[in-house]
Formats: structure tokens, sequence, C-alpha cells
């Protein structure tokens, strides 16, 4: 296919203004609320044949999968694999800013790669994009064809796994919530035809495109996120390194399907919150939008022990208020979210804080109710005044609801996961309950849907139909795709996109500060402090309800929050 030309990638950003880029808004439910159940349960009811983008003139990522799961039909699209050996060129000299690496196993931008160039007329490969990659321009040419499993010449095939019978969390909430959009099999299918084509026509992928497979599942993620199912998350990471033959997949959103990949060398996307050290065991074939849970623990106890610990929990309700602080930690039972959880408690009592008691759940819809039945009583009897919550979006929609009947109204610690730092979600809960909540996000304010980037670019291609409500984080999440491709060069394979991200340079943008590197294989790696406010307006839907900023505009890594009291203003 022809590079993107200038022509190409201005013309979408023409209709985003500088208040939208810069205020850096999103949907809600594309936040780094990937996590956990709702990323997982979201699948096409009819599933497309397979998105296979063109070469049409075109545009140019919370972990996770994008559609509504109660997929009936599949069907794949087949090609014959082109055959190719892959062009092992490299030039001797100083690395290239702009572009691609030669794989050395670092990603330390050893050498430039053959061929590719930094555009001489841009600096970045979409102009005006806060996460765009710097712009490369190659020569055309011989691009080393089949250079791995999945590729040929001018296809990156690309699956996504098509489960049946399990309700879609997102379609969920976006009726709960009355969204202007909404997810179905048809607006599911236009995104993802769009996006494909929409990456590959305004990214570099030099004569490839995205061919996006769908196919019918064995597994469950409900079953694979409460520790089951394994047998069958391996059947299916055969079928798709052994008969589709894929380079990536999108809907690695359990640890079982995600950790069956990686072991036959199929790159999955999507990682739900699993650990630093799972990611790099099964580097490079593990990635997310996600922030890997070793971060999280570790951001959320830095803010606990600088802000929280040894003193009064002047935000809880009732005479909680007057205490000094007890706290309790809320997470699934699952051992790969335990493991972050331990990081926590050592890192808090490393520090000489106590961490209180860990309160272990289910990630299961069917009992949450009565989950929450059994949970609170017990922290109310226990004295707990802050509870820290790395829970799905769900759970405490039911703990709310128990703890205003028991006139218990503790602090809810906001730890950034899935969805509990979004207006959408927060607006869900009992508000006596929520007032009390405040805590840290990785992601930016709101703005309307229908002012988003991701919005915005799907209209740049398809002006006269609409997306899915869950447009923002199929963006977000095939943006880091697109970045690895480009980065990757002309010989693509899972170690030179790899070497790609990780030569990438850190952007600040709406879901939080990217940046890639040894350890460092998933998205967000900074936080602000948010609380919620019951009474004030939310910017994404003009409900009452929104979360606000502590401290204005100020972000942090992890290191660089600053000590002292965290007084939340009275809703």
């Amino acid at each position: 296919m022809a590079a993107p030309t200038p022509d190409d990638v201005v013309d979408v950003h023409r209709s985003f203004t500088v208040q939208q880029r810069s205020f850096r808004g999103y949907g809600p439910l594309a936040v780094l609320g990937v996590m956990l159940v709702v990323m997982a349960l979201f699948a096409p009811t009819l599933a497309p044949e397979s998105v296979a983008s063109t070469a049409s003139q075109g545009f140019a990522p919370q972990g996770e999968s994008f559609f509504d799961p109660d997929a009936t039909t599949t069907t794949v699209a087949t090609d014959d694999a082109e055959s190719g050996e892959a062009d092992p060129a490299v030039t001797d000299g100083a690395p290239a800013p702009a572009g691609p690496v030669a794989a050395d196993g670092q990603g330390n931008g050893v050498a430039p790669v053959a061929g590719v160039q930094a555009c001489p007329d841009r600096a970045e490969q979409i102009p005006g994009d806060e996460y765009s990659p710097p712009c490369v321009a190659w020569g055309g040419g011989n691009n080393g064809g089949a250079t791995a499993k999945g590729v040929t010449g001018d296809k990156i095939r690309v699956s996504y796994r098509v489960l049946g019978g399990e309700k879609g969390f997102q379609q969920t909430l976006a009726e709960l919530a009355g969204a202007s959009l909404s997810d179905t099999p048809q607006t599911i299918q236009s995104t993802i035809t769009v996006f494909a084509e929409y990456f590959s026509t305004r990214m570099e992928f030099y004569g490839r495109s995205m061919e996006i497979v769908f196919y019918d599942g064995q597994g469950s993620n409900t079953n694979e996120l409460l520790g089951k199912g394994r047998d069958k998350a391996e059947a299916d990471a055969v079928k798709v390194a052994e008969e589709l033959g894929t380079f990536a997949d999108l809907s690695a959103t359990s640890e079982p399907y995600a950790d069956a990949l990686a072991d036959r060398g199929v790159i999955g996307f999507g990682t739900p919150y699993l650990s630093r050290q799972w990611h790099e065991e099964r580097a490079p074939f593990a990635w997310s939008l996600a922030t890997d849970g070793t971060r999280v623990s570790e951001l959320a106890s830095e803010y606990a022990n600088k802000k929280l610990h040894g003193k009064t929990a002047v935000n809880a309700g009732g005479d909680l208020k007057t205490k000094t602080r007890k706290f309790a930690t809320i997470a699934p039972e699952n051992s790969w979210y335990q493991e972050s959880v331990n990081n926590s408690r050592r890192i808090t009592q490393e520090a000489g804080n106590d961490p209180g008691e860990n309160v272990k759940y289910q990630l299961d819809l069917a009992t949450m109710s009565s989950q929450a039945n059994n949970i609170i009583p017990k922290l109310k009897n226990q004295g707990v005044t802050t509870v820290v919550c790395g829970c799905d979006p769900v759970l405490p929609v039911f703990l709310s609801g128990v703890a205003n009947r028991e006139s218990y109204y503790p602090e809810f610690i906001i730890a950034g996961t899935a969805l509990t730092d979004a207006d959408i979600v927060g607006q869900l809960w009992d508000q006596n309950f929520a007032e009390h909540a405040f805590g840290i996000s990785s992601l930016e304010p709101f703005v309307p849907p229908t002012q988003t980037i991701a919005y915005e670019a799907f209209k740049s291609v398809r002006p006269n139909e609409e997306p899915a409500f869950s447009v923002d984080l199929i963006y977000y999440q095939m943006y880091m795709l697109a970045i690895g491709i480009q980065g990757a060069g002309p010989n693509l394979t899972p170690q030179s996109l790899s070497d790609g991200m990780f030569n990438y340079p850190q952007k600040n943008g709406t879901v939080g500060l990217w940046k890639f590197g040894p350890g460092d294989r998933t998205a967000a790696n900074d936080v602000r402090e948010i609380y919620w406010d019951r009474n004030a307006i939310s910017p994404y839907n003009g409900k009452q309800g929104t979360y606000m900023p502590h401290t204005k505009s100020q972000r942090y890594e992890f290191g660089q929050i600053p000590a002292g009291d965290t007084l939340r203003p009275p809703s």
C-alpha cells in the first residue's frame, strides 16, 4: 500500500478543535476500565465476516474486549499465505530518532531500519493526535513478505475470540446510563471495520493492512476469570495459532487465554491488570491498555502511605469521620490479582503502616449481591473507616446499596481500576455512599461522547454512521497495536514489534502517560487525584454526579505523589 500523505492525515484533525485536543476527553467506558469482567465480556451477537482493510485513502490505544459476547455465528476469512523472505538489511550509523529499530532484543534503537527515514514534511505521523508516534517515510519495495506467522506481503492477520451465552457488561451499562451510543452487533462490526481501515491507511504499515479474523471460541471469559476453563482457553489458543495462523489477538482478556496465546507465540492484547512479572515472563507476547497490576498496587500504596495512613477519616460519614483510619482492601480472589494485593500490603508494611484486612470476593455476577450482603456488615462490625477498592465496577453498586441500608459510610478509595473512576459508573452507586469516594485515576476529564478524538476519527471514515458505545476503548487498544506495527519496520515479527514499542517516545494524553520498555508493557503510568461530587453535573452526559480533580492539572508517576492531607471538598 502507499505510504500516508500529509493530506491523508491532516483532514481528520481539521475537525478536532483545540479545546477538544487540550481537554483530552474520552467516553468513560474507554477508560482503563477494561478490567476484569467488563473487559472480558464483550463479543458480537452476529460476528462480521473478516474485516480486511483496503488501501483506500483514509487516518491513525482501562484490557479488553470490544464486543458483546452473545455471538452465535461467525465466519472467518482465509487467505493463502504469501511467501517471502524477511528483509534483514540494517545500515550502520546513529539511532534514527523518528522510527523503527533493528531488533536487538532490548528495544535500544541500535540502528535505523534500511529504507525507513523520518518524514521530511512533518514530525508526527498524525498531526495533532496526542499519542501519535513520530512520522516515518518508507520508500516502498520488498517488505520481506511473510516475516512472521500471520504476516504476508500485504496482510497482518489479527484474531478475535467470539464467545456466546455471556451477558455483555458494556451494553448493559450503556442501557442503564441511557447512553446516546449503543453497543449492538451492527455498531460493533462497523466500528471494528472502520478502525481496521483507519489505522492501516493512516499509520505506516509498510505495504500491509490489518485483517481481523473472528472465530467462535470454546472458552468462557466468565469461567476463566473465576479460575476455571483453562483447558478450553488453551484449545482456543491452539486454534488461533495452528489453524487460523494469526499474528496477534485482540481478545486476550483473561489470564488463561492470554497465557495460552503467549505459549503458542501469538501476541495478545488486553491482559486484565496482570502483574509486571507476568508480562515479562511472557514477553514479547503480552500487552494491554490496562495498567499492569504491579503499577496499580504501587501507585495506590504510595497514595495511601503519603496521604491517608495515621490520620483521621475526615472524608467518611457519621461517627467514622472522627476516628483514626482503619483500612480494608476489596479485590478479586484470583491468584493473579492477589499477587498485586500482596505487593501493596508489602509496600504499606515497609512504610510502617497497617494495610488492614484483605477482603476477597469472586468475580461472579450471579452472587455479587449476596457477597455484598456479607462484606458490608463485616466491615462495619470491624470498625473499618476506609475501604480501598481494587474491584470491578459492578460490585460497588451492590456494596453502596447495602452500606446505605446499614447507614455505614466509610471512605471509599478509588484505585483507578475498571471503570470505578468513570462518571457513568459512579452515577449508578447509591449517592449517600458515593459522596465519600475519592482517590486516584489515570484518566483525564470527560467530554461528551460525540466530542472525543475516537468518535471524530470514526466519523472521518464513516460520516453517515454512528460508532459503538465502546468506540474509545476500541480505538485506544488498537492504537497500541498500530504503534507497534509501525515501530517494527517492514520486518514485522513479535520481537520487532516489541522493539518498536520500546522506541516509542513517551506521550501523555486522554488515558494517561504512555511509555513502554522492559518491565512496562501496558499503558497508563501516571495518575491524578479525584473525588466524587454528587451534585456537580457530568460533562459527559449532563447528569448529576461526576469525578472532580482534587488538584487541577497535577499528574504523578510512581514516586512523585506528594505527602499531605487529602480533604475533599464537601459535596
